[in-house]
């Protein structure tokens, strides 16, 4: 059953969601996206394809983050 593919975080290292790199990552992505689609002001900056840019490196960063993870999120701090 699904039972064998269900995990716990009981016991595994957690870390306050503002520590995550992953989500710092797409905030940052995001706020400069919303940024210029807002107001253009980023465009002399970028290059024509910046959201074709985005498309394929966002995922791809997003995949390596991933796999680099070791530890789960929490949204209190965890105990120390």
């Amino acid at each position: 059953g699904w039972s064998a593919f269900s995990t716990t975080l009981e016991g595994l290292p957690m870390k306050a969601w503002y520590q995550s790199k992953t989500l710092w990552v797409n905030i940052i992505v995001a706020a400069l996206a919303a940024l210029e689609a807002g107001t253009g002001v980023l465009q002399p900056f970028l290059p024509a394809n910046f959201y074709a840019l985005v498309a394929v490196g966002l995922p791809v960063i997003n995949a390596v983050l991933r796999i680099v993870t070791t530890q789960g999120l929490s949204l209190r701090k965890p105990d120390a």
